[in-house]
């Protein structure tokens, strides 16, 4: 069994974003793995594993457009279904 089923993929387009910042309130405020934030004050592209994709997804939304997202079941995948 997979700890964190959903790989959360997105970018986010906005004004002053903080990429150190957004890496670190997802740290503090949701339960996951493998985080990434990356990109620069216009554009951040984020990944993680977690249970709870959508809390990710309003969060990030909170902070400007977010778009190209991709949840993936990890589970389904892991047992040779589409994900």
């Amino acid at each position: 069994m997979i700890e964190y089923r959903y790989d959360t993929q997105l970018l986010i387009e906005g004004t002053n974003l903080d990429e150190r910042a957004i890496f670190d309130y997802i740290t503090e405020h949701f339960t996951g793995d493998s985080l990434l934030a990356v990109g620069d004050n216009e554009l951040i592209k984020v990944h993680y594993h977690t249970n709870e994709p959508w809390k990710i997804l309003e969060y990030c939304a909170s902070l400007g457009e977010i778009y190209d997202i991709v949840v993936e079941d990890m589970d389904r995948q892991s047992r040779g279904l589409q994900g």
